[in-house]
């Protein structure tokens, strides 16, 4: 869903609202997408307990930036200092949101479902 959202900012956000505005847009629909996605999802993970929804969203955060590195640096050949922009709010980078929602998503959709 990530790089669906990737390429919907640059093939669309950037050339309708400009890359200053496509950037926290693109960011607070990813949040949104795997908000979505986890709430859609609940019922494979959906009897467990607290600790267990904190680390399923902990293994999500991980692995998205796991697959940031491998993919940024090691595939696309990008210098870390281009990964690191991926943390620069300042700049419109909502990343942070994205990996916060991705953390903490499971346990607000248990919390909304009551489990």
């Amino acid at each position: 869903m990530a790089v669906a959202n990737g390429i919907f900012r640059e093939t669309v956000l950037v050339s309708n609202l400009g890359p200053g505005i496509a950037l926290p847009v693109s960011g607070m629909l990813l949040s949104l997408i795997v908000f979505i996605v986890t709430y859609l999802s609940f019922p494979l993970f959906a009897k467990n307990n607290v600790p267990t929804y904190f680390l399923i969203g902990l293994q999500w955060v991980l692995m998205t930036l796991l697959f940031e590195v491998l993919l940024g640096h090691y595939w696309m050949e990008r210098s870390w200092s281009d990964i690191l922009e991926v943390f620069h709010v300042m700049k419109g980078n909502l990343f942070i949101l994205v990996l916060l929602v991705s953390l903490f998503s499971p346990l607000l959709v248990a919390k909304i479902k009551g489990r």
